[in-house]
């Protein structure tokens, strides 16, 4: 028992200390996106909706920050998650990408979609609000094959594939 008693305590000072460490800076941007996906493939309301609740914490520049981000090693957790996730594709910078890597972040929505990877289960086990229902998925869809063709309208077919890096 008095064992049980110092590993508490260590981990109480742990807690306590590790609330000193830095955290991230907030995921938070002021102003207009003016290369906001939207602005181009603008997405019906019902989809905005759906992006906003279960993507844009992690692929915009605008995260909604929970209380519990405020402690470490959560901060660090949620920083690492929201970096990584812009870093793949970022709805606010969508316009800054090259026709063909907005074409392949079209596919890869799709893929991923479909095959049921996002958001991730370690969101929606906190935002349950976010888990996507098959109506949600097919909307989103209907958006991204929407935005395929209005591409493949636009654009030159060779240019929308992806350069093989040599």
């Amino acid at each position: 028992m008095k064992i049980l008693k110092k590993i508490i305590w260590a981990l109480l000072i742990l807690f306590v200390l590790i609330q000193f460490y830095p955290r991230p800076e907030k995921n938070i941007q002021t102003g207009p996106a003016s290369n906001n996906i939207a602005n181009r493939y603008a997405p019906r309301q019902d989809v905005q909706n759906i992006l906003k609740v279960s993507c844009n914490d992690c692929h915009s520049n605008n995260t909604v920050y929970p209380w519990y981000s405020k402690l470490q090693p959560v901060a660090m957790f949620l920083g690492n998650h929201i970096r990584d996730g812009k870093k793949e594709l970022n709805f606010d910078e969508f316009l800054g990408y090259a026709p063909s890597r907005q074409f392949h972040k079209f596919e890869e929505i799709k893929k991923i979609i479909n095959e049921g990877e996002m958001p991730m289960q370690s969101y929606t086990l906190l935002h349950r609000d976010a888990k996507l229902t098959a109506d949600e998925k097919s909307s989103i869809i209907q958006w991204v094959d929407a935005s395929m063709d209005q591409m493949k309208a636009q654009y030159p077919p060779d240019s929308l594939v992806r350069k093989k890096k040599a």
